[in-house]
């Protein structure tokens, strides 16, 4: 017979863990409407699935009366599970021990699962809710924050990795989810900030508040540093639970083949799509009509509206979109859409996901600010992100594809495998009117009528450039087709692609212009 005490030790130590903060700090955090660290894992992984490692960890630190405040799990709780049927690998902090600051055992916690997340080719995701590093560790709390650093830019892509800010991440931590893939926040209770109020206070006498200053508002459409945001935790749950099922567990995953039964015709997009170029409308329809039904993820959606970047599901199978979006400026390229367009257009490349370009764009944007903000090489990112991907790239020109915003959207001389255009599209190195003051300035001024001369000019380019059969003339669209063609022309390219190998130069790595 096994001594009984040995057993209950054990039973008493699990309870005291699951306990973490205890009763008053958990009614607390439900208070503020936050699920506790264990909740929100409960709720997100397959029922039943959710298994914990290092549950019996604790601090060795004994200074400034930490030998006092201890608690089994040093206030992280980490395992692995599955999402969805998929093996993910988790970490999810526990803000009533201790505020859920990261010490030198919480750190190795996290890195351990990381480790394990990156040796099984499987997602990771971590969940932030944390006043930041313990102070009373010192040192040993900064080199736990360097150990997960240096995990999440090795593990970039090899697996997707996400997270997910359910309350306070400030300071140094704020790098860990940056490093990530996928960043979620929740509107009312989390915040992502490098310096908080009260030290901006101090040092510059602006007075903010943590939601002005890195809530979900500022950082979903702002900045641009997260990438979904949700209403609540539940939602926000619900929302990561999707985003992973577009998702391959790494790059070393094929996906299937497309479903045959997918090729289909459309007959909507004429309604759609104005074949005025200056009318605009809503990209996203277009996607809709192309995608699977009901199955368009968009990504960053109130970020650089001006294009637009999600997943959709094609014969079941996940493809990336990138679209201009001609309701919001016309769908011109700035500094904001070239981040955005690029990072999204890498991490499709990192994970073998096929990518889908939709090109109705006037230019990249005029003006003094986009000039002082950088838009060379923001630009260049995208340029750079298209070049360097090796997927299957499929390009469907719809109305306007101009100057270098045209070569920017996966033009044929940037790698695009294959390239569509619509009868009303417009590939050219500017709009008529413009083309017409630099090529017809000469004729215009000396004209009797100028006015008349102009609109002659313009005519002239008009008939000669202003059509998709002078890039098909010369191999740079591969075919000009029927709106009606679109789902069955784009189908049948990326089943053509599917076999595609593609080598880059040999080097240790390229030097993108951040």
């Amino acid at each position: 017979m096994w001594d009984p005490k040995s057993l209950q030790t054990l039973k008493d130590k699990r309870a005291a863990h699951v306990a973490a903060g205890g009763e008053a700090r958990t009614e607390k955090q439900h208070a503020s409407g936050k699920m506790t660290a264990r909740e929100r894992l409960e709720y997100l992984f397959d029922r039943g699935s959710f298994v914990e490692l290092n549950s019996l960890v604790e601090s060795r630190i004994n200074d400034f009366g930490m030998d006092k405040k201890k608690v089994l799990g040093d206030g992280v709780i980490t395992g692995y599970g599955r999402i969805g049927g998929k093996l993910v690998y988790a970490s999810s902090q526990d803000f009533t021990v201790g505020g859920g600051s990261l010490g030198e055992a919480q750190a190795q916690k996290i890195c351990r699962v990381m480790d394990m997340a990156y040796e099984m080719r499987a997602p990771f995701l971590s969940i932030n809710d944390s006043g930041g590093a313990r102070i009373e560790e010192g040192i040993d709390s900064l080199s736990g924050y360097a150990g997960i650093f240096l995990r999440h830019s090795r593990m970039s892509g090899v697996v997707p990795q996400i997270a997910a800010i359910m309350g306070p991440c400030a300071g140094g931590a704020c790098y860990a989810p940056a490093l990530c893939d996928f960043i979620f926040m929740t509107e009312s209770t989390s915040q992502m900030y490098i310096t908080g109020p009260a030290v901006i206070k101090a040092v510059t006498g602006e007075t903010v508040t943590t939601a002005e200053l890195g809530g979900a508002a500022v950082h979903t459409a702002k900045s641009g540093v997260a990438h979904f945001s949700y209403p609540d935790d539940k939602s926000c749950l619900n929302g990561i639970r999707l985003l992973i099922g577009y998702l391959p567990s790494s790059y070393e995953e094929k996906q299937a083949g497309y479903a045959e039964d997918y090729i289909k015709k459309a007959t909507n997009f004429q309604s759609i799509v104005p074949d005025n170029k200056k009318t605009p409308y809503d990209i996203r329809r277009v996607i809709d009509e192309i995608a699977d039904r009901g199955t368009f993820l968009e990504v960053q959606a109130e970020f650089a509206k001006n294009i637009v970047v999600g997943f959709i599901r094609i014969g079941h199978k996940t493809v990336g979109v990138v679209a201009n979006q001609p309701d919001v400026m016309a769908g011109s390229l700035d500094f904001n859409a070239g981040d955005k367009a690029a990072r999204f257009i890498r991490f499709c490349d990192c994970f073998n996901i096929p990518i889908l370009t939709l090109v109705d764009v006037p230019a990249f944007l005029p003006g003094k600010q986009q000039e002082y903000s950088g838009i060379i090489r923001h630009g260049a990112k995208m340029l750079y992100a298209y070049s360097e991907a090796t997927v299957p790239k499929v390009s469907v020109i719809l109305r306007k594809a101009y100057g270098g915003a045209y070569i920017a959207m996966n033009s044929k001389g940037m790698g695009a495998d294959v390239v569509y255009a619509w009868p009303i599209a417009e590939i050219a190195v500017m709009g008529a009117d413009g083309a017409a003051n630099i090529i017809g300035r000469k004729r215009i001024s000396a004209a009797a009528d100028p006015d008349a001369e102009r609109a002659k000019i313009i005519a002239e380019y008009e008939e000669k450039f202003m059509n998709p059969y002078v890039a098909a003339a010369r191999g740079f669209v591969d075919e000009v087709i029927l709106p009606e063609e679109t789902k069955e022309k784009i189908v049948s390219a990326f089943i053509m692609l599917e076999s595609k190998k593609q080598s880059l130069p040999a080097k240790k790595h390229g030097n993108i212009p951040l």
